[in-house]
């Protein structure tokens, strides 16, 4: 059970780090239209409002640090022996 678990974590971890070195950034943008809550009854809700993203950049050190830690876990799984000790 631990070697399947650690190598989940080592697999997850390396595919991250592949990822973080390929993309700059990643844009997530908000699927839900937010209307504003009008002030008096005669004024109207507002829906043309651009939806609110959120811009992820990896740091620099990121893609080469979750590379290798996951290179690490995965060397590791090997060396466990199989009866679950």
């Amino acid at each position: 059970m631990w070697r399947a678990f650690f190598a989940a974590i080592g697999a997850a971890l390396l595919i991250l780090g592949g990822e973080c070195l390929v993309v700059e950034k990643a844009v997530l943008a908000s699927s839900q239209e937010q209307a504003t809550a009008p002030t008096s009854p005669f004024d109207e809700p507002q829906l043309n409002q651009p939806p609110a993203r959120r811009e992820l950049r990896p740091p620099e050190w990121a893609p080469w640090s979750l590379l290798s830690a996951g290179a690490v876990i995965m060397l590791y799984t090997f060396t466990l022996r199989r009866d679950g000790e």
